[in-house]
């Protein structure tokens, strides 16, 4: 019989790679440093609600009061 050195990954060798794959990738957003707000306290305060005309046309559609 002839045989054939082949490299392959069998099927439990490739679903334990998939996994330490994962668990890498998971871990990669962790490393990350963290970042400070860029926002003082007057800004973090300030109103942001704007209520432009889309937003007037969909309380007037689903009959908000006014």
């Amino acid at each position: 019989m002839h045989s054939v050195n082949k490299m392959s990954l069998g099927r439990r060798q490739f679903l334990h790679a998939l996994g330490a794959g994962a668990a890498v990738a998971a871990a990669s957003p962790l490393a990350l440093e963290a970042k400070a707000d860029s926002e003082n306290n007057d800004e973090k305060r300030k109103s942001r609600y704007k209520e432009t005309d889309h937003v007037k046309a969909y309380y007037r559609v689903n009959r908000y009061p006014s």
